[in-house]
């Protein structure tokens, strides 16, 4: 049985959904663009009326909205959201779907190991994530690029729409430590929604406070697009503190799934 080819057709229609709903965001905001670059005076007169916090909980940044990237970079925020749900939600499935179905036993008896198990099922997993990546990343380069009234820098660009895929692993594997530590999950939708709207309410308290050390607790403050743009450059205390978190959380999935009675 070719675990990977069925947890990858398994993944097949969700994936679909997800990487549409992208497309359909980036489509959405970028097309409003040209309109807001031509009367950016006025809606820059719009955006001082909102209370400070208000305008860091949303990302808007007054300076930098009328540029291309800065738009984009607002824009961003509803991305990494819909992407960290999609990622948070594969991760949950990949054991819990296992025990709610009822198939862990049967997938448990073929002679294969464990390890080799959730290898597989981690390749799909990703592999899914990779295809939404390309397809958005594709995507959005030709919405940018048509939109677009000036000259940008691509490199910029580029590295802001990999944070994407950076926090959707952050959540991939946080997602699959919850689907060991409560396996038998009714509905995983339910829960991850629920975990990741947390960590993003988290993330709004925390851009009106301007701490630094509280964006360690959400990923979602772990990629500063402005940072980004400035210095073309990611940071690295977040970096290392992201890559940690998917490091930590694969190993203790391997051995929980190694030692589990599932």
């Amino acid at each position: 049985m070719n675990i990977f080819v069925h947890e990858l057709k398994a993944y097949r229609k969700s994936t679909f959904v997800w990487t549409f709903s992208l497309i359909a965001i980036v489509v959405l905001f970028m097309s409003m663009f040209p309109s807001i670059s031509k009367e950016i005076v006025e809606f820059t007169k719009l955006l001082e009326g909102f209370p400070e916090p208000v305008r860091k909980a949303l990302g808007l940044e007054i300076e930098s909205i009328g540029s291309i990237l800065g738009y984009y970079s607002y824009m961003f925020v509803y991305l990494t959201l819909c992407g960290a749900i999609q990622a948070m939600h594969i991760g949950t499935s990949i054991v819990s779907k296992e025990v709610r179905d009822k198939t862990a036993d049967f997938l448990l008896t073929k002679p294969v190991s464990r390890t080799t198990i959730l290898t597989a099922k981690l390749v799909a997993a990703l592999t899914a994530l990779v295809m939404t990546n390309v397809v958005f990343l594709i995507c959005a380069s030709i919405m940018v690029t048509q939109v677009s009234t000036e000259s940008f820098s691509v490199k910029s660009f580029w590295m802001i729409s990999m944070t994407l895929f950076f926090t959707q692993l952050i959540f991939l594997s946080l997602g699959i430590v919850v689907s060991f530590v409560f396996p038998k999950i009714k509905s995983v939708l339910t829960v991850s929604l629920g975990t990741v709207f947390t960590f993003f309410i988290i993330g709004l308290l925390v851009s009106t406070t301007g701490d630094d050390v509280k964006r360690y607790l959400t990923p979602f403050k772990y990629f500063n697009p402005a940072y980004i743009i400035g210095n073309s450059s990611y940071e690295i205390s977040f970096m290392l503190t992201g890559i940690g978190i998917i490091v930590i959380s694969l190993v203790a999935s391997y051995i929980m799934y190694t030692k589990k009675d599932i």
